[in-house]
């Protein structure tokens, strides 16, 4: 189990699903000696709020059946790896209060509405799912209304400053053909010489140098139409060795990569493939039609927002860190 040293963007403001933290019973707190683990400038971070957001890792890697040694090394990573992501939420926690950011009843209304809509929820389903994990509504909406502060405060702090340029966009677009570009298909011809089942070396190793003299003759500027009806084993060497057209990635990786880079009138190397040895000719080369910017710029400016908007978040908490009074009691 890995958990990111840092609190990332995703962990702040990630509402789009229920994920709810277990909660430990009065019972359970009571039997806990508390104690400090952190301070964080003027505040402080207890055992009992450590233990209680272990929780559910401490019960999966104990059901996990590792053996003590691993199952205290994991414990202590995960126990590591939570102190830091608490000292985050409370340093942003104390940033909202320093920028007096609120939020008010009717917006935490809201947002439980579309929550209960992206899971199809009902009221009541959301009650039964939050009675599963020991939590009450009010719990419930503590914790969506800490949500939609720290979402305020990264709108604040970080995304009102990020600016996403026509250019950045057009870059993006221009370098992923693969994606807005269109589907690649080649046109091919074949040669194909089959191997007996249970061939000795020796018998491949002569067909092997029957395609290399064929390819050879190839290169040389002889037909390959012509070669193949005198030598392919395919089905297609009455058709001049024409297999027809293929999308790229309907092919194997094998066969994409002698391609690779091939313009029509060229053809691949000897190739060991499931059906035989084989040779592939490039009758030609063609992409479909792809998407036009002006249909993909939102997309390609979301993706691009979000990939600055993480890494500018992490800047930011990192300087947070560095210009706070931070120390964590073992």
């Amino acid at each position: 189990m890995v958990l990111k040293r840092n609190l990332s963007l995703g962990m702040l403001i990630g509402m789009g699903a229920l994920v709810f933290t277990a909660t430990a019973t009065a019972s359970a707190a009571s039997e806990v000696l508390d104690r400090i683990v952190a301070v964080v400038n003027e505040e402080i971070i207890l055992l009992s709020e450590l233990e209680e957001r272990m929780a559910p890792y401490t019960q999966r890697i104990r059901q996990q059946g590792f053996d003590l040694v691993k199952e205290r090394q994991m414990l202590f990573n995960v126990r590591d790896e939570m102190i830091n992501r608490l000292v985050d939420e409370k340093l942003t926690d104390q940033e909202i209060k320093r920028n007096d950011i609120q939020v008010d009843e009717a917006e935490i209304d809201s947002t439980i509405e579309r929550i209960k809509a992206a899971n199809t929820f009902t009221d009541e389903d959301l009650r039964r799912f939050l009675e599963q994990d020991q939590m009450t509504m009010e719990q419930y909406r503590e914790k969506i209304r800490e949500q939609v502060l720290r979402t305020r405060l990264v709108n604040y702090q970080v995304r009102s400053k990020i600016v996403i340029t026509e250019e950045e966009i057009r870059a993006y677009y221009d370098s992923h053909p693969e994606i807005y570009g269109g589907k690649l298909r080649y046109h091919l011809r074949n040669i194909l010489m089959q191997v007996p089942d249970f061939a000795v070396d020796a018998e491949k190793q002569a067909l092997r140098e029957q395609m290399q003299q064929i390819q050879s003759r190839i290169e040389a500027g002889q037909s390959f139409a012509d070669l193949a009806r005198s030598y392919s084993q395919s089905p297609a060497a009455a058709d001049d060795g024409d297999i027809g057209e293929f999308a790229k990635e309907t092919l194997s990786p094998k066969i994409q990569a002698a391609l690779d880079g091939l313009a029509p009138g060229q053809a691949t190397g000897v190739l060991d493939t499931d059906q035989g040895l084989q040779l592939f000719y490039v009758e030609a080369v063609s992409r479909t039609e792809g998407k036009p910017l002006d249909s993909v710029k939102e997309e390609i400016h979301q993706k691009l927002f979000a990939d600055v908007v993480d890494k500018k978040f992490l800047s930011w908490l990192e300087d947070l860190r560095s210009q706070s009074h931070i120390k964590i009691i073992n």
